[in-house]
């Protein structure tokens, strides 16, 4: 299974976006609706900054775009549909179902 030096750095960047709560907590969040930085901060109890710094980790690999409205910077979900990363979880659960299905044939006829 070669990946290129590319798709590795891009879904590295992907899953350390995602590896933490409040980054996950803060799509969860714009999945149901748009939010400023500030209400971000306020609900995640994170100041201004913080809540910069976890915003551009997820605005990096797309997951979360910004926009200037008026004197506030709104954001929403980005473009990224985690393709990468949902292709990799899904090569590696095949290959771990073949693995346990291998091991569970051994276990069987070693019973016998």
């Amino acid at each position: 299974m070669h990946r290129s030096v590319h798709y590795n750095a891009t879904l590295n960047r992907t899953f350390f976006a995602l590896s933490d709560p409040t980054r996950r907590e803060i799509l969860d969040r714009l999945a149901g609706a748009p939010a400023t930085l500030s209400e971000l901060a306020a609900q995640f109890g994170l100041t201004l900054n913080g809540v910069k710094k976890h915003v551009g980790i997820l605005q990096d690999v797309d997951l979360v775009a910004t926009a200037k409205v008026g004197r506030t910077r709104e954001c929403r979900l980005g473009p990224s549909q985690l393709a990468d990363a949902a292709r990799w979880i899904e090569e590696y659960r095949r290959g771990w179902e073949l693995r346990l299905d291998r091991f569970g044939a051994y276990v069987e006829d070693h019973q016998r």
